[in-house]
């Protein structure tokens, strides 16, 4: 009988990541969930297992210690598990000047947005080639489009992740092997509050709910999109940066990071 496929799925433990976890089981998928919250995880891993009858291993593993992917997959290779499609949604933000923030904090935001997102990618990717199938989805954002004044290192780390999934894509292209970006904007998580940009404009604006997100995500991976964008308005904000002064766009992205009450 041939095994389940099986999703791994990083900041599984709540918003889009969580959402994503119910997508892939309600079709059947095996879950290894990874996020700090181990508790967050089992509860999740429980409830999905009861409603949709799949096994969702948890994985607690903290993504800013730089040898958190390789323990992770020493743990798949010892339980036997491959990965079939590899999710890389965990990251975070930080709001205010780049100078005023703690660099740690900075420092934190590249380990978990581009140095585990790379590794785990180059970990899952030895097996999906072996095997000639596999997909990853890659979380990166609409601020990936343009340089972000006051959250200026997330503006950047999701720029990398963007462009770093466009030229791996291409690479697996003939191999079976599907790698989407996909850009959602202000989305309904903890995620600003994180970042502190909870008040901002940009949020003041409207974010969409992280279940909606997350399905368009879900579509957009299955078909094999290398770049997916969720929203009309995301879309036509994204590609207006193309075509404006860089002034003009650094200005206007610094407004709308602006906090306040």
């Amino acid at each position: 009988m041939d095994r389940r496929e099986t999703a791994l799925i990083t900041g599984a433990s709540m918003g889009i990541g969580k959402e994503l976890a119910k997508i892939f089981a309600s079709d059947g998928r095996d879950l290894v969930l990874v996020a700090r919250s181990e508790d967050k995880l089992q509860s999740l891993a429980r409830e999905l297992e009861s409603a949709h009858g799949i096994a969702a291993h948890v994985v607690p593993a903290d993504l800013t210690d730089p040898g958190a992917p390789a323990r992770i997959f020493s743990v798949l290779e010892n339980e036997g598990l491959g990965v079939d499609y590899l999710v890389n949604n965990a990251g975070f933000g930080a709001n205010g000047p780049f100078a005023e923030l703690p660099l740690q904090s900075q420092m934190d935001m590249l380990q978990v947005n581009i140095d585990a997102l790379v590794a785990l990618t180059h970990l899952a990717l030895q097996g999906m080639l072996a095997r000639k199938r596999g997909r990853i989805l890659n979380i990166a954002s609409t601020a990936g489009f343009q340089p972000g004044p006051d959250m200026a290192v997330y503006y950047a780390t999701k720029s990398f992740v963007l462009l770093f999934s466009e030229g791996i894509a291409e690479e697996v292209k003939d191999a079976g092997v599907t790698v989407t970006a996909h850009c959602p904007g202000a989305t309904a998580t903890n995620f600003a509050g994180t970042a502190g940009n909870d008040t901002s404009i940009l949020f003041k604006l409207g974010a969409a709910p992280a279940d909606k997100v997350a399905r368009h995500a879900y579509r957009s991976m299955m078909k094999g999109k290398v770049v997916a964008i969720e929203g009309l308005m995301n879309w036509l904000t994204a590609f207006s940066v193309r075509f404006s002064p860089r002034f003009l766009v650094r200005k206007i992205a610094r407004w709308m990071n602006k906090t306040g009450a």
